[in-house]
C-alpha cells in the first residue's frame, strides 16, 4: 500500500484539457489521441485521480506524439478518489474499486 504522499496535492480535474477527445468505448468514456492509422497502440489506466486529471491527459499526449493511438479508458466512471471527503477515506474508496471492477468491462 502507498504511503499517505501519493494523495498530496491532488490535480484540480479538467474535462476539456489534452489535445484528444472523449468518446464513448465499451460502454465507458475513453480519452482518445492519436492517429487511428498507426501501427502502435497503447492503453493507459490513470491513477486515483482518474482519466480527466492535466498531467495524465499531458502524458498521453506526449505518447501519442512519439506515433501511437492511445486510449485512456475512464474505469472509475467519474467516481475518483477525493482526499477532502472524509466520509471517504482512500481505504474506503480503494474497497468499492478493487480489480473486480475493472474486469467486469471486458469480454
Amino acid at each position: 500500500m502507498s504511503g499517505p504522499q501519493c494523495c498530496e496535492n491532488p490535480p484540480i480535474l479538467n474535462p476539456s484539457c489534452g489535445a484528444g477527445h472523449v468518446e464513448q468505448l465499451c460502454g465507458l468514456n475513453t480519452y482518445i489521441v492519436g492517429s487511428q492509422d498507426s501501427k502502435l497502440a497503447i492503453l493507459l489506466l490513470s491513477d486515483i485521480f482518474g482519466y480527466e486529471a492535466p498531467n495524465f491527459r499531458k502524458i498521453a499526449d506526449k505518447v501519442a506524439a512519439a506515433g501511437f493511438y492511445v486510449v485512456a479508458p475512464d474505469y472509475f466512471n467519474g467516481d475518483y478518489f477525493a482526499p477532502d471527503n472524509p466520509e471517504r477515506p482512500l481505504t474506503v474508496w480503494i474497497e468499492d474499486h478493487g480489480t473486480v471492477c475493472v474486469f467486469s468491462y471486458l469480454p
